[in-house]
C-alpha cells in the first residue's frame, strides 16, 4: 500500500541545490508528548465510562436535590457522597486527558484511581441503599436512588478493569 510519493536522496547533485527532504507529522491515537491533550482518551472504554459515571452521579443529585425530603440526614449523605465522586472520577479524567501522570511520577496513579474507586463505590452503594430505603415512592428520591445505583454498577466496572489492567497484567508479564 503506498503512503504518498517517496523521495529519495542520494549523495549525487543532478545539477540542482539540494533538497531538504519533506517533514512528515506521524500522528497517532495516542498522541505524542509535544501535544497538550490526548484525544484518544476522549474515545476510548476507561474515558467514556467516566464521562457515564460522571452524568449518572449528577442526574442522581439532580434528582434528590429538586425532590421533597422526608430524611435529612439520608439525602444529604447521598448527596455529598456522589458530588465527592463526581469531582474525584472529573479530577481522573482531567488527570488522563492532559497526562498529568506522566509528570507527577512520584504518585502511582493506577493505585490512586483504584482505592478512589474502592471507597468511593462502597459509599455510594451505602448512600443508594439508604436513599433508596428512605424513599417512599417518591418519583425524584427513586429515581435518584436508581441513578446512584446505576452509578455504583459504572464503578465496579471501572474498578474491575483499573485492576485488570495495573495488576493482572503485571502479575502475568512477570513470569514470561
Amino acid at each position: 500500500m503506498s503512503h504518498g510519493a517517496r523521495v529519495i536522496h542520494t549523495g549525487v547533485s543532478s545539477g540542482g541545490p539540494a533538497v531538504p527532504p519533506p517533514v512528515t507529522v506521524a500522528s497517532s491515537s495516542a498522541g505524542s508528548d509535544a501535544e497538550l491533550m490526548d484525544g484518544g482518551y476522549f474515545r476510548s472504554c476507561a474515558g467514556m465510562l467516566k464521562v457515564a459515571q460522571m452524568i449518572s452521579l449528577l442526574i442522581g443529585f439532580i434528582s434528590i436535590n429538586n425532590s421533597s425530603w422526608t430524611d435529612y440526614s439520608a439525602y444529604s449523605f447521598f448527596q455529598i457522597v456522589s458530588m465527592c465522586d463526581l469531582v474525584m472520577i472529573l479530577f481522573f479524567y482531567i488527570m488522563h486527558i492532559f497526562r498529568v501522570y506522566r509528570k507527577l511520577t512520584c504518585v502511582s496513579w493506577p493505585l490512586a484511581e483504584f482505592l478512589h474507586y474502592l471507597v468511593g463505590t462502597i459509599l455510594l452503594l451505602i448512600g443508594s441503599i439508604v436513599a433508596a430505603a428512605k424513599s417512599y415512592n417518591i418519583t425524584g428520591l427513586v429515581a435518584g436512588a436508581t441513578f446512584g445505583f446505576l452509578a455504583t454498577i459504572l464503578c465496579v466496572i471501572s474498578m474491575w478493569s483499573s485492576y485488570k489492567v495495573s495488576c493482572i497484567t503485571q502479575s502475568t508479564s512477570k513470569y514470561r
